[in-house]
């Protein structure tokens, strides 16, 4: 019996990936962040390892500002999975690394952001483009 595997084009990694239900998650959020953020195509990367502590990661979306400084992290997660405290802290130990300015988490259901705010993350109402979050002071 033949297994029938599903390919979607990722344009960040410029390279077709294995569809799974994260990755529908992620590459619609792609398609958020450029159409409904306008963030350039080439200020955003897939699957970005990172080292906390002595541990391996990959951040599913990270966009960066104008310096190529990282400014948002996004954790993509199956529709099925709850956006839990648990998940926003995945994000949060991601951020000991990328020191950005917001925090993405989505099911593709459900999305919520977050921006620093003193210590820690404040949640924000509504998403700015782009162009607003790099020229916030």
């Amino acid at each position: 019996m033949a297994i029938h595997s599903e390919w979607v084009w990722d344009p960040l990694r410029r390279k077709s990936v294995r569809l799974t239900p994260e990755e529908e998650v992620r590459q619609w959020f792609i398609s958020v962040l450029s159409m409904g953020l306008k963030v350039p195509e080439h200020m955003m990367m897939s699957e970005v390892a990172l080292k906390v502590g002595p541990k391996d990661y990959r951040a599913d979306i990270v966009v960066y500002d104008r310096g190529a400084h990282p400014l948002m992290v996004v954790e993509c997660k199956r529709p099925e999975v709850e956006l839990s405290q648990e998940v926003v802290d995945q994000a949060i130990r991601y951020n000991r690394t990328l020191d950005v300015r917001y925090i993405v988490i989505t099911n593709g259901l459900k999305t919520f952001m977050f921006e620093k705010s003193g210590e820690g993350f404040a949640f924000v109402e509504k998403a700015p483009e782009w162009e607003e979050m790099v020229c916030r002071p």
